[in-house]
């Protein structure tokens, strides 16, 4: 498979049409915000399996830290979770365990699309628990705090940056793109750097791009769904 863009196409929505004309543009990777977005389980799963019919990538960003959101979106077929609300070390460890078979975690066995919906043998849950990304969010001043420690887990393949609640958590209000912001964010990049696993942000404007790009991101967000729409409306309303 050749290499990914390093670029990711955000959907709020299961938007097959929006997914294949990103597809035709040539990106490979898609993020889906269950957490925020629209998304029922019969049109993700249909979605889940356009995009991995394509030869692309697709993560979710689950519903809550909960064992069950985040088997589900691996069992219908996601590459990778990403976790949101992940407070301190303790937190992380307890809810990434869900994203791996035992030994590493305690995700439960489904026979679904992964598993070609047949039974399995012991490579299958080996192959699992190193092909699937586990990526906790740092949202949060306890995750900042203990995100060294997160990366250490043997549970966690990388880490995903939300920035907006990562700077209300800190008390700076909104995310306004300051120094402080991009501190936190160096802060991150090195302790992914150290345990050498990847870190991934969604990076909507040029100074974020150029910052992640700096710091090593292994890839970045730029596309969302919400903003494609709004951008695209508003030049036709201009024209």
């Amino acid at each position: 498979m050749p290499e990914l863009s390093p670029h990711a196409v955000w959907l709020s929505t299961p938007h097959q049409q929006l997914v294949e004309i990103a597809f035709g543009l040539g990106c490979r990777r898609f993020v889906l915000d269950i957490e925020h977005g629209y998304f029922d389980l019969d049109a993700t799963d249909k979605l889940v399996a356009l995009i991995r019919a394509l030869g692309a990538e697709v993560h979710a960003k689950v519903l809550g830290p909960e064992t069950v959101a985040i088997q589900q979106a691996l069992d219908i077929g996601c590459h990778g979770v990403i976790i949101p609300h992940i407070g301190d070390l303790d937190h992380a460890r307890r809810v990434t365990a869900a994203a791996k078979y035992p030994p590493l975690g305690n995700r439960s066995f489904s026979g679904t699309r992964p598993a070609r919906y047949d039974a399995v043998t012991q490579d299958y849950y080996t192959r699992e628990n190193a092909g699937t990304l586990c990526l906790p969010m740092i949202e949060s001043a306890e995750a900042l705090e203990d995100v060294e420690a997160i990366l250490a887990l043997p549970t966690v393949d990388g880490v995903f940056v939300g920035p907006s609640d990562l700077s209300l958590s800190r008390g700076r209000g909104a995310y306004a793109k300051t120094e402080a912001d991009f501190a936190d964010l160096r802060r991150i990049a090195a302790a992914a750097k150290a345990a050498r696993k990847p870190w991934i942000m969604p990076a909507w404007a040029p100074v974020e791009r150029r910052l992640a790009q700096e710091l090593g991101a292994a890839w970045q967000v730029t596309v969302d769904e919400y903003g494609a729409l709004w951008t695209g409306i508003e030049m036709g309303l201009k024209a």
